[in-house]
């Protein structure tokens, strides 16, 4: 795991960096991707993500969207003693 220090830096784990072909000096570029971030490589585009890669980080994203989805009412409202049209003739002269 790595450690943001006081300047916002970051170190690459070298397992990561050497996967990658990341080198000292080389750009990275930074990009939320929903609940977490991507690291982009330099020479590496955004952009150039096949169909498949899109489709599955969609997918994992309204998984979490469902997940978080509150549940909704399996019974309606207890009877007020009013009804919603009582509302539009309140304060109102017959």
């Amino acid at each position: 795991m790595a450690k943001v220090t006081s300047k916002y830096q970051v170190t690459v784990p070298k397992a990561i960096a050497d996967q990658y072909g990341i080198r000292p000096g080389d750009q990275i570029d930074w990009a939320p991707a929903g609940d977490v971030i991507r690291v982009i490589p330099s020479g590496k585009q955004l952009s150039s993500e096949d169909r498949a890669s899109k489709l599955r980080l969609f997918d994992q994203a309204t998984e979490r969207h469902r997940r978080r989805a509150r549940p909704r009412m399996k019974t309606p409202p207890a009877d007020r003693g009013w009804r919603r049209e009582d509302l539009y003739q309140r304060g109102r002269s017959r």
